[in-house]
């Protein structure tokens, strides 16, 4: 089975938004969801930096962090 998102390439940019369109409160929302991604993402980095440090205590080497 093929889901959509196996067919889209990696490195895709999101969309930009049309900002100049948006409310304040329509921006503020979406800013507000942008802090939480930047954090989400800052989360997954910490979470992954750790696992490498773990795999270079038990292995001895140094992890290149390409994965």
């Amino acid at each position: 089975m093929i889901f959509d998102e196996d067919s889209e390439p990696k490195n895709k940019k999101p969309a930009l938004r049309v900002l100049d369109k948006m409310s304040v409160a329509e921006l503020q929302e979406y800013a507000a969801a942008l802090d939480a991604e930047k954090l989400r993402v800052q989360t997954e980095i910490e979470r992954k930096q750790k696992h490498l440090s773990a795999m270079d205590a038990l292995f001895g080497g140094k992890t290149d962090g390409a994965t």
